[in-house]
This record gives C-alpha cells, structure tokens and sequence, in this order.
C-alpha cells in the first residue's frame, strides 16, 4: 500500500502512549511522537522531526515496530495542517499482507464498506436465507408428518370399526353359510361400504330413489356397469342378527322373475345395507294413482300385474326352499319394470317359517289398510296374513281407492278393504268400480276378481284361499274367466266396521 514505518520505540506501559481500539491490535496515538523516516507530502524530513499524528492509526508490524497509515500521503489521502490522516480505510487494512497483526472490523461472513471518518458492515443475508429455508423445509416435514400419522390412525380407527360392525353384523356367519352352500357363494356377493359409497356418490341425495320407515333406497352403479338399488335401514335389532343373516341367505336362493333379486350385501355398516337389482319403472302405487292424460294402466295391464304378484306370493309361500312370509305386501312394495311387469321387493320384514306355518310376534309390522286384522287381535302372523294384503292390492287395483279412504257422504275414516266388502254385500260393485278402466275391461273378468278378492278379505284367516289358489284362479280369469271356480264364502258374523284410529308401530 506504500506506507511507510516509523522508527519508533514505544518506552513503559504502552497504556501511556496508545490505547486498543479492539483486541485485534489497532492502536491509535494519544499526543505526539517522534517520527524517523517519515515523508511528508512527499518530502523527506529529517531524523528526529516532530510530527503530530495524534489519533491516526498504527498498527504493530516487524521487530515491534509501528506501521503508521498515511505517511506515504500521496497514496493514503490528503493530510491536514498537522500532518493528520483526514480518511483512514479500514476495510483495506483487514486484507492488506503487509500488515501482520490485523483488525477484524466486521464478523465474519459480513461486508465491510468504507465510508469517510468510519465504515459500516453490511451483515451476510445468505446465511440468514439458508436458515429459514431449512427452518421452514423442517416445519413443513413436520407439518407433514403429523398429518400423515393423523390420517394413517384414522384409517386404522375406520377398518377397527368396519371390522366391529362386520363382526357384529354375523358377517363371519354369513361368509360360513355361503360357503357351505353350493352354487351360491357367487350368486350373493358380501360388498364393501367402500364399493355402495362409490356406486352411490356418497349415498348422495339425488341417487334417492324412496325413503321408508324401514329405511331410504339409492340408486347405484357398480363397476361392472350394473344398475342396482341399494337400501339402507335406520336400526336393526342385535338380538336377531344371527336370524337375519340366516334368512339373508335364504332370500339369496330366491330366483323367480317376480321377484326382486338380492345381488348381496354389506356388513361393514352400523346397520347392514342390502343390494337388489334396479327396477325402472317405480311402483304400483304410483301408477294407480297417477293423475295423467296418458294414462296406461288398463284394466288388461292391472290384470296381468296382479298375476304376477300372486305367482310371486305363491313361490315364496310354497316353492322357496323354506317358507317365506313377506309380511309387507303393498303397492308401494310392488315394482314395475318398461313392460309393466310387477316384482315384489322390500324383504326388510319377511320371516322364514317352521313346519307350523305361523310365526309368533310381539311388535305388529305392516302397513295400515293392508294388515291383516287378525294378526293385529292375536300377533301370529301366518301365510294368510300375506293373503289378506294382497286382497287390498287387488282391491286398488279395481277401485283405484287409497288402501285408507274418507267416505264423501259423512267424512267417516274408513279401511279400503272394508268398504270393498260392505260394497260387495250390497252388489254395488259397479259404484266402486275404477272409472278409468270402465270402457275398456271385460265386466266378467272384473266381477271374477272382485269376488277372489273378497275372498281374500275373509276377516277368519282359515277361510282365506292359500297363494297358490289365488295364483291358479287369477291365471284361468285371464284366460277364461266364465270358467272360473272362485266361490263367494258367506261371512257369518263378519260385520264391517269402521277403521280404528291407525295403529302406532
């Protein structure tokens, strides 16, 4: 840098003379010394000269001796009146080689930047970057982490779950008794709660197809491209999971064309959702009581529906491996594909029997209008219970009436079915008649339905016909009804009464 030495010695405690600006060595002198071998604006002075470099700054170099910055002025700067240094850069001296012992102005990795009488460091942000990054980049693995372990036990509280309710639900049973069945482990198939939320969106609102006091039905899409309706119940009862499950398998076995098909089920659920084929056309209630100009039910198309739930009906009381009462046999329980072809669905209250053919309740289930009355006085549900509901049906479908109706005249709550019959006392079966179907039914074949239907009616089960009877004679009325063997029983002692206020079950 061009300075020069001066040939100076620094006599007793070196307090006296300077003082240390920091523990790096930079001294700065108090009063004036002596210098040897200094110029001074160039000019050589000679050995001895005073020259005043009070607080200029010096630094210790070889042999003990001090290097005074600024005596070479032409370099370092300008000097004032006294021979002063006015600037003295000390980011320079921190890299200069020349001087051994150095000052560190700045922290390390900071920027030294020179100004005039002082200096200022410019503090080193990479580092401080760097920090953060990696500060930011461990919150957010930890972040990450967290959630992750918080999803992967939620998963796992999930499957615990689904495997309770699995559990709970008979489906280890279920599985048993499938396998131990030939032909129908893959005719059922045991879903899971996964699959039927997917085929429904979620059992999303708009995939609703009917909702029940049973339960709500949605509309599915399996992957294999199947339509399916999928119905979900509000509660099951434990206590009777195993007999539920043993009659879930039954009604797997069931195949008949009138008859809804039970694709299979799911256990994983609180409560067990079941999977039956997708019927098209909605239900029998609907179409009997539709208001439309277009209007297809015809006597012909009501007929032939109420063939097809008898040959149902029939099956399952006689033909299924064990009995099967359906318990809820309605209209709305009744579905209808494109071709008007009835299948009877919603087994959620059905019951396989023993040998007896009864079946012993303590909770009445049905509908009101189409219970059987005398399973409501004695709680013993036989196969004849299903035959007075579907004399109801058959009513509907002549009347087009509600299965619960006002009478006009004195706005009295009556039953479908007592009305029906108080008609038919009085032969006034052409007053009750469905208008609609007037013009174009054959009045024979009318009649003979209305009279099986009475039948039906009996309010004494045993003079009730079995499904299988009425099944017959429906399919000679179609054909031949003058050849019908139907015969009008005469109620003894069976008075027509109004309906009582609709039962609470």
């Amino acid at each position: 840098m061009g300075m020069e030495v001066v040939d100076i010695s620094i006599p007793g405690d070196r307090d006296e003379f300077y003082y240390k600006d920091t523990l790096f060595g930079a001294i700065r002198i108090k009063s004036p010394i002596t210098s040897v071998g200094c110029s001074r604006d160039g000019i050589a002075q000679s050995s001895g000269s005073v020259l005043n470099m009070t607080d200029s700054p010096f630094f210790f170099g070889k042999g003990n001796r001090l290097v005074a910055v600024g005596c070479n002025l032409q370099q370092q700067g300008v000097v004032d009146s006294h021979g002063a240094h006015q600037d003295f850069n000390e980011c320079d001296q921190m890299n200069n080689p020349d001087i051994y012992l150095r000052r560190r102005y700045c922290g390390v990795g900071d920027t030294c930047v020179n100004l005039i009488g002082h200096h200022k460091c410019v503090q080193d942000k990479t580092g401080a970057i760097m920090i953060g990054v990696g500060a930011g980049f461990g919150v957010l693995v930890l972040v990450a982490g967290i959630w992750l372990l918080k999803k992967f036990y939620k998963k796992r509280k999930i499957t615990q779950r689904k495997k309770k309710f699995f559990k709970r639900n008979g489906g280890l049973l279920l599985q048993q008794q499938l396998k131990t069945r030939d032909g129908n482990v893959e005719k059922t198939r045991i879903f899971s709660s996964r699959e039927l939320e997917k085929a429904t969106a979620n059992f999303g609102e708009d995939r609703i197809l009917g909702q029940g006091g049973q339960g709500t039905v949605y509309k599915g899409m399996l992957v294999d491209g199947r339509t399916v309706a999928v119905k979900k119940s509000k509660v099951v009862d434990e206590d009777k999971l195993e007999e539920f499950i043993n009659e879930l398998v039954i009604l797997s076995q069931i195949n008949h064309r009138h008859v809804v098909k039970l694709f299979g089920c799911c256990l994983e659920t609180e409560v067990p959702v079941l999977v039956y084929e997708f019927i098209s056309n909605g239900n029998l209630f609907q179409h009997i009581h539709e208001e439309s100009d277009d209007y297809t039910m015809i006597w012909g198309v009501r007929l032939r529906i109420a063939v097809d739930i008898a040959g149902a009906l029939s099956y399952l009381h006689s033909s299924a491996c064990s009995p099967i009462y359906h318990r809820d046999v309605k209209s709305t329980n009744i579905l209808l594909d494109e071709k008007y072809r009835a299948k009877v669905s919603d087994f959620g209250t059905s019951r396989t029997v023993t040998v007896d053919h009864t079946h012993w309740t303590a909770v009445i289930s049905g509908t009101v209008g189409y219970v059987d009355p005398e399973y409501y006085g004695s709680s013993q549900y036989t196969d004849k219970s299903d035959v007075y509901s579907f004399g109801v049906i058959l009513v509907e479908l002549i009347t087009g009436e509600m299965p619960v109706i006002t009478l006009p005249d004195s706005q009295e709550i009556r039953g479908l079915a007592d009305h029906f019959r108080a008609a038919m006392k009085k032969n006034k079966l052409i007053d009750i008649m469905d208008a609609r179907i007037g013009d174009a039914c054959k009045p024979e074949q009318v009649k003979a339905v209305a009279n099986l239907a009475r039948r039906c009616l009996n309010s004494k089960g045993k003079k009730r016909p079995y499904m299988r009877e009425v099944f017959t004679e429906l399919e000679k009325i179609c054909s031949s009804p003058e050849d019908s063997l139907v015969k009008i029983e005469n109620d003894d002692g069976d008075d027509v009464k109004p309906l009582l206020p609709p039962p609470t079950w």
